[in-house]
């Protein structure tokens, strides 16, 4: 059970409340242009992402973990070589596809913060491939369980996760829908499917 700033004491309730504020204040960076203020393709934008999402709720938003983190049987980035790796990863190259996604590979590699790392890296990765190609993921049209078997695999084969979210790319890098359908896709690949965003709030009108 994380400390929050919310003070809440119960498990369940802290995820219904982490799903809700984090998704209203991804709206919000899209929607005030915040997101295309933020530098591409390095640890900085990323960190700034993750400080706006979680702000609210815990007092690590934006900041390196200070802990090393698993999940199963993989183990992500030492805490000793964190920033060390983060600074490589700042230098690849992303000027195609694949290379940005092994860019993207790495980073989950390093995750390099305590919690929140699949969601902010999601929008990361979309705001590298808007710059670079002009494209961004429909994660609406990526599975679950298609996602996050190909990132468990693509620390050591990445074709997959290359193969999966190039059959979703989109040149529709500025519609609300698209980012906000994103939104809950990206939260529900961790396990938040409790607050939907209503189609007011993804600007669907009549």
């Amino acid at each position: 059970m994380l400390e929050n700033k919310l003070h809440i004491t119960d498990a369940a309730e802290l995820a219904r409340a982490e799903e809700k504020v984090g998704k209203a204040r991804a709206m919000e960076l899209f929607e005030t242009g915040m997101l295309d203020s933020f530098e591409v393709g390095v640890f900085s934008g990323l960190q700034k992402i993750h400080g706006f999402l979680f702000g609210d709720l815990y007092d690590f938003a934006g900041k390196l973990r200070a802990v090393n983190i698993a999940k199963g049987s993989f183990r992500f980035a030492p805490v000793m070589y964190l920033e060390a790796a983060l600074q490589s990863i700042d230098r690849m190259p992303q000027s195609t596809f694949d290379e940005i996604i092994e860019k993207y590979v790495e980073m989950n590699v390093a995750h390099p913060f305590r919690e929140g790392n699949g969601r902010c890296m999601r929008i990361w990765l979309d705001c590298i491939l808007k710059k670079e190609l002009g494209q961004v993921v429909d994660w609406s049209r990526v599975d679950k369980e298609d996602y996050l078997l190909a990132m468990e695999r693509s620390p050591i084969r990445d074709v997959e996760i290359k193969t999966l979210l190039k059959n979703a790319l989109t040149d529709q890098t500025g519609d609300r829908l698209v980012f906000m359908k994103g939104i809950d896709a990206s939260y529900r690949y961790e396990g938040y499917n409790t607050y939907i965003l209503s189609d007011r709030e993804r600007g669907v009108t009549e």
